[in-house]
């Protein structure tokens, strides 16, 4: 938007199946490696889908060394805590930060926000009560009495959805604007969006973007499955042959900072915020619309919040949760908004599973990583494109991008749509 100021992308973090940092993860999917394996966390063996895209080496005190934490903290935190680490790290905030008087820090503090996105509560955060409510029998004046005797009052601090928000405040000192994103599938879409426009809006700085989720765990696998969502073996976006979707686990984040602090402080730019939209179907917790009408408003409204028109758009990434309603109207949307002859799109759950709040925004990290290789990595399970897709142009081979810039799609219950503009900014191999 010419009346606003510039918002750069300063550091990325990123942590899935596939790897513990942007690049592995871009090099595991360039080389068309999936990370979909057995879970590990339970014996799924006897479970109806027991595959997902789960970060085998999870080692907690590796991502977060402060042990006072590991008493508060769930899978999923250790992993939104470890990418605002990580981002924080790749921007060079903290030597800069050290290298300002007391003054300065305090005001750099008080002018750094932080907007996470998580899936909130899950299935797990129960669990603890199972034991007590066998031992009761049904006897809720037992249960109550032997309550706080059986359940660790950590149980409240632990199961806090903003948790992340909090910590990543405490851990690096930031008092700056904040918010705490649930909205499905889109969480970590919109945390990057709601920092983006807080920037623009001068309410800071600069802030950091985190998406976050660990949904592989028994209850949500079983009934994902029982709503028809997931597939048996992969993830095969746009293919005739796809069946549905597979969890997986991660985090992702970004540092955004206006043009003014990003260059004041000589900071490296990886690439350029340009717009958001979101937009709701309006129809059901599951439906979605046929005619691609929500996605295809919500692209609109980027293009139009970024103030580029639709044919500057140099790849897409796509939503592709390889399930065949979603992925037809997907398709139905692009074509909307792209007549004929879209840019290259491609799609990344494939390779690590679906992330669901972080899904997003890790996909933002890899789309930005991917345009400053020059290079739209194929899907490596497509083989036989959907003949109703015809003029998509997706392939399991790379592409080229028409231009610097990306689209990244997101998808959640309830109908919600959102999409997000970025341009990259030239690699340093050129």
């Amino acid at each position: 938007m010419a009346d606003c100021p510039k918002i750069l992308v300063t550091g990325l973090g990123a942590i899935c199946a596939a790897g513990m940092d942007p690049e592995s993860v871009w090099h595991r999917v360039r080389s068309g490696q999936s990370a979909i394996s057995p879970i590990r966390q339970w014996n799924a063996s006897v479970w109806p889908v027991s595959v997902a895209g789960e970060i085998t080496e999870f080692n907690a005190r590796a991502l977060v060394e402060d042990r006072k934490l590991h008493k508060l903290l769930r899978r999923t935190e250790f992993l939104g805590l470890y990418v605002a680490d990580r981002a924080f790290a790749h921007a060079g905030f903290a030597a800069y930060r050290d290298s300002l008087d007391a003054a300065a820090r305090n005001a750099f503090n008080d002018r750094t926000g932080v907007y996470v996105g998580t899936g909130g509560a899950s299935f797990q955060d129960q669990y603890v009560f199972f034991p007590l409510l066998t031992a009761a029998a049904g006897d809720l004046g037992v249960f109550g009495r032997e309550l706080a005797a059986t359940v660790n009052p950590m149980w409240l601090l632990r199961t806090l959805p903003n948790n992340v928000l909090g910590h990543i405040g405490i851990r690096h000192g930031l008092k700056g604007p904040n918010a705490c994103v649930m909205n499905h599938s889109t969480s970590g879409t919109l945390a990057v969006a709601e920092a983006a426009e807080a920037l623009r809006a001068g309410e800071a700085e600069r802030a950091v973007a985190v998406g976050h989720d660990a949904p592989i765990e028994p209850q949500t696998l079983l009934y994902y499955h029982r709503l028809g969502l997931l597939a048996a073996d992969a993830v095969r976006p746009f293919d005739a042959r796809r069946s549905g979707s597979l969890l997986g686990e991660g985090a992702a984040a970004l540092v955004l900072e206006t043009e003014a602090a990003a260059t004041g402080r000589e900071a490296k730019i990886l690439g350029e915020f340009l717009g958001s939209g979101c937009a709701s179907e309006a129809q059901g917790l599951l439906s979605i619309r046929r005619d691609g009408e929500g996605l295809a408003y919500a692209i609109a409204v980027a293009l139009e919040n970024a103030g580029i028109r639709a044919a500057d758009v140099g790849m897409i990434v796509a939503h592709g949760n390889g399930t065949r309603q979603s992925d037809a109207s997907e398709a139905t949307a692009i074509r909307r908004v792209f007549g004929p002859t879209p840019p290259p799109v491609t799609a990344f759950k494939w390779a690590f599973g679906h992330l669901l709040a972080a899904s997003g925004i890790l996909e933002a990290v890899l789309a930005l990583v991917a345009l400053r290789h020059g290079t739209v990595p194929g899907v490596a399970t497509l083989r036989e494109l959907d003949p109703g897709f015809a003029n998509l142009p997706v392939s399991a081979e790379p592409q080229t991008p028409r231009s610097d810039v990306g689209l990244i799609l997101s998808r959640g219950f309830g109908g919600t749509n959102a999409a997000l503009l970025f341009r990259a900014s030239p690699s340093d191999a050129g």
